[in-house]
């Protein structure tokens, strides 16, 4: 990467001036008249060379101008001190013919290459249905395993249902109640899933409103807990099946593949015992509990084992931190969570370090927000907290009524790209207001956009090698003039993508993936591609192809499938 090779070059020049270990930014110009590259390196070296920014700024520019960077055109000074470089055309237009090359490995990094990387995501809770928070963290856990994955590392994707929980045992005795006969009644698994799901709630009223149930339930739950066999724990083996089975078929149709569970039962049980083996130091009782006083990490004070001795979700995280370096010994340990779920976190990873400091050292923790509808149409149909399936279904009803030749696969490329799109173009634990007509705009911020603006570009590929032309790969007539910011903008992708990977953020994929698309579309308005008089009609299919290239590889890092047409 160029900025790799500028910082180097700024760095030495540094050095020579006695002002090694800068640590100073490398960004691209908001104006792109401004030039390729921007610095502030002499603004922040300043006060350490006892001199004004721009008096600096201009020895750094002397010293880099006398080094004849090959590749760097101009460079100047702006405003009080930044210094701005632009590049020769040759640079963007062999960074379309790199990619031509590489094509889909266009991109990739090795930051982590040998290591072994954690991912764990999608940890639903058994018993209730796979609602929008399952979808959310599905579709950043996913983005997140596939940037792992383009890091070099050697990933493994695990998810954390939740088996075993007081909720758990409320609907089982709402299934053992009505007879294991009204569940096998049910004639689709969409009927048993959503019986399951009324059990769930059912039992949560039945056990606020009677201390029998109350103490029915809770026999139940020392019943799941302990495995004693019996009929309730043949009900709850089944009816957890059940519920497997149907998230195994759901992520899956969002493109999500798991290699193991870990589940909340053993992981609890693991955490109980980390618990009582570091009493005095680590935790103590209070008040018939057992807690962590995290305001000794400027935290706040969680209970981990509660007052009927059951492990609280403190205690099952902590195990499940332990079950996850002991099975997996990996180098980076990545789980993904609700925004919401931080403090509950904060306080886990700082007593986690105190049984194990590598179990802080490697866990990094990635949040996703919420999410809200616009217009009154999804609000009303979805309900309060909608199914994954039926968001889903909704849009993809709304592309069948605007595309009805569509492949069905492709329908669900389109509607789940478009879902998945809004969730990752936010930062990390922001909140989004979903509008469904915007996320399917084929002309708007949108994954159905990016998906129509490779699938164009294609397009193109296919009808030039019908008529005989190949985009060149090697040596290329290039066009005359400036390069145009479609092919600066494809230049930048692998810096993107290394963001992308060291801060865990797929938002910065989205973004970039928006602006190249409003690039290319800009430059296929304005440039006839498949002028057969042109001598750079190969190169300009090389460019489209490489913004096909380029496209589709970031969808895939955001877990947006492509599809065949639009």
């Amino acid at each position: 990467m160029f900025s790799d090779l500028l910082r180097g070059e700024i760095d030495t020049v540094l050095s020579s001036m006695g002002l090694s270990g800068v640590v100073f930014a490398i960004e691209h110009p908001t104006v792109i008249t401004h030039g390729d590259f921007a610095t502030n390196a002499a603004m922040v070296a300043a006060k350490a060379a006892g001199k004004n920014p721009r008096a600096l700024a201009e020895e750094i520019v002397a010293a880099l101008e006398a080094k004849k960077i090959v590749g760097i055109r101009t460079i100047s000074i702006a405003g009080p001190g930044f210094i701005n470089f632009t590049l020769d055309d040759s640079v963007f237009r062999d960074e379309v013919l790199r990619i031509g090359e590489e094509g889909m490995h266009y991109g990739e990094q090795h930051s982590w290459k040998g290591k072994k990387i954690l991912v764990e995501h999608s940890s639903p809770n058994l018993f209730k249905p796979f609602h929008i928070g399952h979808l959310m963290n599905n579709a950043v856990g996913e983005s997140i395993k596939r940037l792992a994955e383009f890091s070099g590392g050697s990933v493994t994707a695990i998810s954390f249902p939740s088996d075993i929980s007081l909720g758990i045992a409320k609907a089982v005795y709402v299934v053992a109640h009505d007879g294991i006969e009204k569940l096998h009644a049910c004639t689709s698994e969409k009927e048993k899933l959503a019986y399951l799901g009324d059990c769930y709630v059912k039992g949560t009223q039945l056990y606020e409103e009677s201390d029998t149930v109350k103490e029915e339930v809770r026999t139940i739950t020392e019943t799941l807990f302990n495995g004693t066999q019996g009929e309730i724990l043949s009900i709850f083996e089944e009816c957890k099946r059940i519920n497997l089975d149907y998230f195994v078929s759901i992520t899956s149709r969002l493109g999500s593949h798991f290699d193991a569970y870990i589940f909340e039962s053993e992981a609890g049980k693991v955490g109980e015992e980390l618990v009582h083996s570091h009493m005095d130091d680590i935790f103590k009782k209070s008040e018939g509990a057992i807690i962590y006083e995290g305001e000794q990490d400027d935290l706040h004070t969680r209970v981990f084992i509660n007052k009927d001795g059951r492990p609280t979700y403190e205690a099952k995280d902590l195990g499940l931190l332990s079950l996850k370096f002991s099975r997996y010994e990996p180098d980076l340990s990545l789980f993904i969570t609700d925004h919401e779920q931080t403090s509950h976190f904060d306080v886990v990873i700082a007593a986690a370090k105190k049984i194990d400091p590598v179990w802080g050292a490697h866990s990094v923790h990635r949040t996703h927000g919420r999410m809200t509808f616009k217009g009154q149409k999804m609000s009303s149909r979805l309900g309060g907290v909608p199914l994954a399936s039926d968001i889903i279904d909704t849009l993809a009803d709304e592309v069948r009524e605007r595309a009805q030749d569509l492949p069905v696969e492709d329908v669900d490329a389109v509607a789940i790209g478009a879902v998945k799109f809004a969730i990752l173009r936010a930062a990390a634990g922001k909140n989004i207001n979903f509008d469904p007509e915007t996320s399917l705009s084929f002309e708007g911020d949108s994954g159905p956009y990016l998906q129509y603006t490779a699938v164009r570009a294609h397009s193109v590929l296919r009808k030039a090698e019908a008529e005989g032309y190949t985009p060149c790969v090697g040596d290329c007539t290039c066009p005359e003039g400036e390069a145009a910011l479609i092919e600066k903008m494809l230049a930048r992708f692998p810096e993107v993508v290394r963001l992308a990977i060291e801060e865990w953020a797929p938002h910065h994929i989205a973004t970039y993936l928006l602006e190249t698309a409003q690039a290319f579309n800009g430059w296929y308005g304005n440039t006839k591609i498949l002028d057969t008089g042109n001598p750079s009609i190969r190169y300009n299919l090389a460019v489209t192809k490489a913004t096909t290239d380029v496209i589709t590889r970031g969808l895939q890092l955001l877990g947006i499938a492509m599809p065949s047409k639009m």
